[in-house]
């Protein structure tokens, strides 16, 4: 996703996808409820400190034909840190140290600089982020939509029944509870044999669909302090808000 003139719309659903991706652990998945499954992955994700991962996304506007594509990789460590660095299309960060955001555009040159508290107050998808939120108490759980549940395109072009797979996906719906400005709901990708995520589908209340795919997933390791912070190239515009 690009944060260009959506900056901070589109910047809680990516917060969303990243805390929703924090779940581990090997269950009988066939025969849980959606409501069980998501208790499954809350619990899990309380267990977890750190998380790396490589992501792709696509993100699909109404009314519009075109698909744009993102990658790069993606850094988590609890309590409220997180960097995403973009290779693809062009080379952004964004950088939160558990106080403030740094978002920053090489192509704009231009760095947005955001409190963290203030999304931690407001925003229920960041409170996840920040280690105090609950799947159950922010969400309403529900067996995925018809459409989703059918073969559909993946990252690479190829369908889903195309794609290698080690296990059986597990899939569930998250609407929000309180009526939230960037987010209608969300669907949840998870692999029955590892519980983890390895994509999430949002979408937001202007139709926008975004889909995120998570490889090369490791948790619980050693992410150096220096990773969270960012200084910006001479001559970038910062922009305080």
């Amino acid at each position: 996703m690009h944060f260009k003139t959506g900056h901070i719309r589109h910047l809680t659903g990516w917060i969303t996808g990243l805390c929703l991706f924090f779940a581990a652990g090997i269950v009988g998945a066939a025969e849980m409820t959606p409501a069980e499954t998501a208790a499954r992955l809350q619990g899990s994700y309380d267990k977890i400190s750190s998380m790396s991962a490589d992501f792709r996304q696509m993100t699909s506007m109404k009314m519009s034909r075109r698909t744009r594509h993102g990658a790069g990789t993606v850094v988590f460590q609890k309590p409220g840190r997180m960097r995403w660095d973009y290779s693809n299309p062009d080379h952004q960060v964004l950088v939160c140290d558990g106080h403030t955001f740094y978002m920053y555009f090489a192509k704009e040159k231009q760095m947005m600089v955001v409190s963290a508290e203030e999304y931690l107050k407001s925003d229920v998808t960041y409170s996840f982020f920040a280690g105090t939120g609950n799947i159950l108490r922010d969400f309403d759980v529900f067996p995925p939509d018809e459409d989703v549940k059918k073969a559909e395109p993946a990252e690479d072009g190829s369908s889903d029944t195309e794609k290698p797979q080690d296990g059986k996906s597990i899939i569930i719906k998250l609407v929000p509870r309180n009526s939230h400005p960037q987010i209608d709901y969300i669907h949840v990708w998870t692999e029955d044999s590892t519980f983890l995520t390895d994509r999430i589908r949002i979408v937001d209340q202007f139709g926008s669909v975004t889909d995120i795919f998570f490889t090369n997933i490791k948790v619980d390791q050693e992410i150096p302090s220096g990773r969270f912070t960012f200084t910006p190239p001479p001559g970038t515009e910062v922009i305080e808000q």
